[in-house]
């Protein structure tokens, strides 16, 4: 009977453990992340009455099984389901990560790193990504060699938005086209006035200026014209070849040449003198030309068509020099009639897109692909490589530890993380964004493990019960 007393305690406290097991899982039933734990039972000791023998020939005996009583059950294991993936959550967050696959988010906290599914995360004062409870989220960061590419070593914080990665380098315009219609009959483009086309550009530091390129029909041929830059004006839209002066007493306003006086169009040099009253004056006598076949309209060479070439090279002279070559192409140009007008624009960069330049680029945005590889989003247009969220991978994720915070530590028996990690795409994995891999705990189940676990415990209770008669009727023999 005390057998029994003690067989029941030991069956009360294991479903009471499971018990406690099914409540943290319904607990955390919208918890993002969260692995359900399932609870499994085994046997304990026996206490052998009598060993088993076997069949004696020449006694004529028969063998004769064993006699155990059993003393209770014990606590076989609790085993997290973490292979099985929860439903996803639709968020439109950024940085909020969904893995498909195997893989567990690396994050250190505490200068330890922890594993974790659940990918909701926010970018701290510092501009590290972090996880809600503080800890970093690690990956590769960017080659030095390559932006365009992340260096698959040693895991790190991912400093995403540090002051570097706020903003976009400016590039230099290196070239530009002149599209449009020339018109001969354009009464504009035959006169002194010409027709004025802006010319917009970027130096290496990302300011902005504009030249004024005027285009005109030349005394001996109605198919030539003649180029010329008339002046170059900076983003205040003040002349770059002039600097203001105001006299501090009277608020007199002169104007002298400025350290910028001397450019360049294809062949020819030319320098910029300026008057007091700030008048900018530029000898366009001796011009490049444009020559247009007389007969089709179309656009021959520049120059006057005995040599071929469609552009000319646009070069600003400055110590220290911010500017670069500027290649200005003519070739789609056309003399058409089109009613005695003409139109004319410019265009940064070549026709195949290149050299266009860039102003200096704000992040406005960042998002995550498929492979965790983050980018920054610039108003200039700009896109740039920030880091790459890597994955970890166990060889029994089961044998990890728990430790709080939607976070597991390796142990001995789940595998051991190589400090490295790998793409998530690699084994058919990939990232969602915008997305929460919620809880995979299944109440359906939990409820129907609750209801089992209700009824053991009560079987268990009866047992200390009825030995508990039994004992009391031993004791009344002697009344």
């Amino acid at each position: 009977m005390m057998r029994s007393l003690f067989s029941g305690v030991s069956g009360l406290k294991v479903h009471q453990t499971k018990m406690d097991v099914i409540g943290n899982n319904i607990s955390n039933v919208n918890t993002i992340g969260f692995k359900a734990s399932s609870v499994t039972f085994s046997d304990v000791f026996y206490q052998t009455i009598q060993a088993a023998t076997g069949p004696n020939a020449a006694t004529g005996a028969a063998g004769r099984n064993g006699l155990q009583v059993g003393l209770g059950t014990g606590l076989n294991s609790i085993t997290s389901n973490i292979t099985l993936s929860g439903a996803s959550q639709r968020t439109d967050n950024p940085f909020d990560v969904m893995i498909e696959g195997d893989g567990f988010f690396v994050v250190n906290s505490g200068g330890s790193n922890y594993f974790t599914k659940a990918g909701s995360f926010k970018v701290d004062a510092g501009g590290t990504l972090c996880t809600p409870s503080g800890a970093s989220v690690m990956g590769w960061q960017v080659d030095p060699n390559d932006p365009s590419k992340t260096v698959a070593n040693t895991v790190s914080s991912l400093k995403i938005m540090a002051p570097e990665n706020l903003y976009a380098n400016p590039e230099a315009t290196t070239a530009m086209y002149i599209s449009g219609n020339i018109d001969s009959k354009d009464t504009q483009i035959a006169s002194e006035t010409g027709k004025k086309v802006n010319i917009s550009f970027y130096d290496n530091m990302g300011h902005g200026y504009t030249a004024d390129l005027k285009i005109m029909q030349t005394e001996d041929a109605t198919n030539v014209y003649s180029v010329a830059i008339t002046d170059i004006k900076g983003e205040d839209g003040e002349s770059i070849f002039r600097t203001k002066i105001v006299d501090p007493d009277t608020g007199d306003v002169t104007y002298e040449p400025s350290a910028i006086n001397t450019f360049t169009l294809g062949a020819n040099s030319y320098s910029a003198e300026v008057a007091e009253d700030g008048t900018v004056t530029i000898d366009t006598s001796d011009t490049p030309l444009l020559s247009f076949n007389g007969s089709t309209g179309a656009f021959v060479s520049v120059g006057d068509g005995s040599t071929p070439g469609n552009t000319l090279d646009f070069t600003i002279t400055a110590e220290p020099n911010p500017f670069k070559t500027i290649s200005i192409d003519f070739s789609t140009i056309t003399m058409y009639s089109s009613s005695g007008s003409s139109s004319l624009e410019s265009t940064k960069g070549s026709l195949d897109g290149i050299g266009a330049g860039k102003e200096v680029g704000n992040m406005t945005g960042v998002n995550v692909d498929a492979a965790g590889k983050i980018y920054g989003k610039y108003d200039n247009g700009d896109s740039k490589l920030l880091g790459q969220i890597v994955v970890a991978t166990f060889a029994n994720p089961s044998g990890l530890e728990s430790v709080g915070n939607s976070m597991f530590a390796q142990t001995q028996n789940s595998g051991q993380f190589d400090g490295v990690g790998q793409d998530a795409t690699q084994g058919g994995g990939s990232l969602s964004t915008g997305v929460l891999e919620m809880s995979n705990v299944d109440l359906a189940a939990q409820f129907t493990d609750m209801i089992t676990t209700q009824r053991g415990y009560q079987a268990n209770s009866r047992i200390i019960t009825t030995s508990d008669s039994l004992l009391e009727e031993l004791i009344n023999l002697k009344r």
